[in-house]
């Protein structure tokens, strides 16, 4: 059987040379160890995901003291150094002279004894000299700074300080850096918030109530989230509080015809389900079988019976649904600038180019959406970004274009968000608000 380390490596492997997401390697590897300890468990998660979200800061570091730059390295090689550079920097648990010794084994173990040496030295030279490695200031080269401080691409950097001034961008860059813990939604047809949170606590999961939506938990302390009691009863859906304000934004009634256009996996959907009630239905949709699935699974999870999952592509206008919907979501494809602290790749494939792309394919997709709405009815717009271009500009260009008008969000938000929504739609910041960065407009069709 594999030490954690080794899986790890395995892990990182994997994303460097295959391009995967780190949160599906990482969820397919710990799938496959589901009777390792909690403890073998919580590191490999740490690891692997402190190690991509710091691998600039990482790469940095080793740079100083390496002769040979760390993108010449051999990827396994390359992959040890990081793992070896977080947990001397960020595992204060775990003992300098260990981390040096293992990483060492793990070369040799993978085949790669000649050089140990190289590890070795590497490793050792940055435990002697934590202290007295030099990062960037502020001035003369202020991209740099959060670069590297923060761990996040320059042209990242860059296209964040198009639309935000630096003392709001220091609390985006840095929210990433601050766990909040998971944020769950109860499935209050299952059971009540009360009596779900003392489940929890008995189960020594750490619970606190939500900040802007009534029915939603934050959690931490657990292993993983398949083994948190209520999870295969269907008590539960994981579901940001931003998320959660889009759907109750939508206003949806009992007996309501809602349209969820790129639904995957699925928590918007299964929001409005029980919002719409059994005389109601949801037509939960996205692009592949691979998305609709973990809509399926969701579905039957939470034991809804008023949700037809489809497989169809957004792009493409459906004619039986013409002025047929009570409700569209909207929640499209997007750049995902509000979530990169908790999808650590969505950082690294960002660009001014990609982000002009996506704004128009949201368009194309609104076009449809906009189509799907009956007289009176409602199209709420969502995106988890925080640029003007796929947010703002998209909100002005829709009103400019298409017989709706902007309708006030704040009856449906918390006080606390009240003033901020009146306009008809609000952009919440991560580490400013208390969730992710999130973009959700309201418009009633005239």
């Amino acid at each position: 059987m594999k030490n954690p380390r080794e899986i790890v490596l395995d892990i990182l492997l994997d994303i460097e040379k295959n391009n995967k997401y780190s949160n599906v390697s990482l969820h397919t590897a710990l799938s496959s160890n589901q009777f390792m300890s909690k403890q073998e468990r919580s590191y490999i998660t740490r690891m692997v995901e402190g190690v991509i979200e710091w691998r600039i800061r990482l790469d940095f570091i080793i740079n100083q003291v390496s002769k040979t730059k760390i993108n010449k390295c051999k990827p396994l090689i390359r992959c040890i150094l990081r793992m070896g550079v977080y947990e001397i920097f960020y595992m204060d648990s775990i003992p300098h002279e260990a981390t040096c010794n293992e990483c060492v084994k793990l070369a040799a173990k993978r085949g790669f004894s000649g050089l140990k040496g190289f590890v070795n030295g590497v490793l050792r030279n940055i435990c002697r000299n934590m202290d007295n490695i030099s990062f960037p200031e502020k001035e003369p080269d202020i991209l740099k700074y959060y670069s590297i401080k923060y761990s996040i691409p320059e042209e990242t950097v860059s296209i964040l300080r198009d639309y935000y001034e630096d003392d709001i961008l220091s609390y985006i860059l840095s929210a990433g850096v601050n766990d909040r813990g998971t944020s769950i939604r109860v499935n209050t047809d299952k059971t009540s918030v009360e009596d779900f949170m003392q489940k929890l606590i008995l189960a020594g999961i750490d619970v606190a109530k939500g900040m802007y939506n009534d029915t939603s938990l934050i959690i931490s302390n657990y292993d993983y989230i398949r083994r948190v009691p209520g999870f295969f009863d269907g008590c539960f859906a994981v579901q940001d509080e931003s998320s959660c304000l889009a759907v109750k934004a939508a206003g949806i009634k009992e007996g309501n015809l809602v349209i969820d256009m790129c639904a995957a996996p699925g928590g918007k959907t299964m929001y409005a389900a029980e919002l719409a009630g059994d005389k109601g239905l949801v037509i939960s949709r996205d692009v592949s079988s691979d998305k609709t699935e973990l809509i399926e699974e969701n579905v039957e999870r939470l034991g809804y019976n008023n949700v037809r999952v489809e497989v169809y592509d957004a792009c493409v206008l459906d004619d039986s649904l013409i002025n047929k919907a009570d409700v569209v979501i909207c929640d499209l494809p997007c750049s995902g600038l509000g979530i990169m602290g908790r999808k650590n790749d969505i950082k690294y494939n960002i660009s001014r180019e990609k982000i002009s792309q996506l704004s128009m394919l949201q368009r194309q997709m609104l076009e449809n959406g906009a189509r799907y709405v009956k007289s009176g009815g409602v199209l709420v717009y969502s995106t988890c970004t925080i640029t003007k271009e796929e947010n703002d500009d998209n909100v002005k260009w829709f009103i400019d274009n298409f017989d709706f008008e902007l309708d006030s969000v704040s009856p449906y938000f918390p006080n606390s968000l009240e003033n901020r929504a009146s306009k008809g739609y609000i952009t919440l910041l991560q580490g400013i608000d208390k969730c992710d960065g999130f973009f959700i407009a309201r418009f009633i069709k005239r």
